[in-house]
């Protein structure tokens, strides 16, 4: 992919992934945990990680933590958002490349990995592992989403094999 199809392909996904951080925000969550989201923003992540050369993905990533974190949460949220997408996005990446893995299950890996990565840096903000007792909680929940967001991008990526990456 090359030129101004790779910008346009990238700032369509960037747009994409930021209305989708957006929407979530209005969303309630009574059902799940406290802290936790579904991370739809995700799918556009996994879609990237799919269909782009992984460099491109982790900038569509980083732009988007950087952007909604300008537009509704500020340098805590980036923080925690940076912590958690880095960690789940390297994991994602590894699983990717052993080929081992379905969509589902390397999404179901970065949701897992998204929670650990924000506990992490809780941790060390707070300065006490107390809040690690949380991650079976979290865990689970970032799974369960994580299948969700799999599911859903594993949908998407196909009807996208023009795209020389995704193949």
């Amino acid at each position: 992919m090359q030129g101004t199809f790779r910008l346009v392909y990238i700032s369509l996904l960037l747009s994409l992934s930021l209305t989708l951080f957006l929407f979530e925000g209005m969303i309630p969550m009574p059902f799940l945990a406290p802290g936790a989201k579904l991370g739809l923003a995700n799918i556009i992540t996994v879609i990237a990680l799919y269909t782009l050369p992984w460099r491109d993905a982790m900038l569509i990533l980083i732009l988007r933590i950087a952007i909604g974190s300008l537009l509704g949460g500020g340098p805590t949220v980036m923080a925690y958002s940076l912590a958690g997408g880095l960690v789940s996005f390297g994991g994602m990446l590894a699983l990717k490349l052993t080929g081992r893995f379905s969509v589902i299950g390397v999404s179901m890996a970065g949701g897992f990995l998204h929670n650990l990565g924000q506990l992490a840096i809780a941790a060390w903000a707070v300065e006490s592992t107390g809040v690690l007792y949380y991650f079976p909680i979290l865990g689970i929940c970032g799974m369960v989403t994580g299948a969700v967001i799999g599911l859903l991008a594993s949908g998407i990526v196909p009807r996208l094999a023009f795209l020389p990456e995704a193949k």
